[in-house]
């Protein structure tokens, strides 16, 4: 995997420390080389709810079901990424055993959102049938809902904004994207662009 650009990281971080410092997001680490990263991170999921009140059983079925929503390969990218935001709007309808009514665990605190375990990694390496990198990903509560690619100044905003199309195709890294509510790249020279899905399977690339 390419090293990452002297120039780019320098303006990565300075995003990371705006998360840090001016925003209060805990930093997360440098996931270059960590296993296993994910968008659902079930170890953050696990403190977030338990310090919330639930128990491990309805913590470990709400954290399976939304598994299964995201990671569901009948469906395309778009399909998929609107059912997690319903889980994520309403929350996780699930029973502790099958004798007793349905419980709701809800996933994001939206009444109280400073409640919420706000958290910000950098160089996440996620393996779906390529391995990418994205350079900047926001977690809520375990759950990422923000991803950000770099470029330096005297590359055009474009070549992020193809980076993050590219990495939502299915032969990328599609699922790491289906908890995404922001997909944003940027540069210093002309600042932050921002949407949501810019990419579904069944839709035309016409950039590239």
């Amino acid at each position: 995997m390419s090293k990452v650009d002297p120039i780019e990281r320098a303006t990565q971080k300075k995003v990371i420390n705006l998360f840090k410092e001016e925003l209060g997001y805990a930093y997360l680490g440098d996931w270059q080389d960590r296993e296993n990263n994910s968008n659902i991170e079930e170890s953050l999921m696990q403190t977030y709810l338990t310090k919330n009140g639930c128990n491990d059983i309805l913590i470990s079925k709400a954290i399976q079901k939304l598994k299964d929503t995201a990671y569901n390969d009948n469906e395309n990218l778009y399909e998929k990424n609107k059912k997690v935001y319903e889980l994520l709007r309403a929350g996780v309808s699930v029973k502790e055993d099958p004798s007793k009514q349905s419980e709701t665990v809800q996933l994001f605190d939206w009444v109280n959102f400073e409640n919420n375990d706000f958290g910000v990694a950098e160089e996440v390496t996620y393996k779906g049938h390529k391995k990418k990198r994205p350079d900047v990903v926001i977690y809520i509560n375990g759950i990422a809902v923000g991803v950000l690619e770099l470029k330096r100044g005297s590359v055009d905003i474009g070549e992020g904004i193809r980076q993050n199309r590219t990495n939502q195709r299915p032969e990328f890294i599609e699922n790491f994207f289906t908890t995404m509510q922001l997909v944003m790249a940027g540069n210093e020279t002309e600042g932050l662009r921002y949407g949501c899905l810019l990419y579904t399977s069944d839709a035309a690339d016409e950039e590239d």
